[in-house]
């Protein structure tokens, strides 16, 4: 690869983290990101960029899908895939992207009929520990 090109995929890459930095903010919350960022050894952190450059920057930038049709996706995927710690991350982001608790619920049902109750009923548990933290500490009080 000529160095031209290294230098234009550079760019392209520091574009896509750049936007994928400030979606990722918005959706998942400053403090959540700094934390993420911060606390990242110098071996973990080319996995934490690329999924700020691919995940946020490339996927969630794309036209089409809202925010909330994104983050309802993430639910039913991270339900499916038994990804707590992930998932409470995007149940915060669902919320904050506008979407209702009612959706939240259905989406993580739906996805508990395909991906087994035991993968539904721990997602419950990550979803309910994350929606009482925030109207703990955030003063969260949306309803069903």
């Amino acid at each position: 690869m000529s160095d031209d090109q290294s230098d234009k995929l550079k760019a392209a890459r520091q574009v896509l983290y750049e936007a994928g930095l400030d979606l990722r903010r918005a959706v998942t919350g400053a403090e959540h990101v700094d934390r993420s960022t911060r606390n990242v050894s110098e071996f973990s952190r080319a996995m934490q960029e690329l999924a700020t450059e691919l995940g946020w920057g490339a996927i969630w930038t794309r036209p089409v899908l809202s925010r909330q049709q994104r983050s309802l996706l993430n639910l039913a995927m991270l339900t499916a895939l038994g990804k707590g710690h992930e998932l409470g991350v995007h149940v915060r982001g669902a919320v904050r992207n506008g979407c209702s608790l009612l959706e939240v619920r259905e989406t993580m049902l739906h996805a508990s009929a395909y991906a087994g109750l035991p993968a539904g009923l721990a997602a419950f548990r990550v979803a309910e520990g994350v929606l009482s933290e925030m109207r703990e500490k955030e003063g969260f009080k949306a309803k069903l």
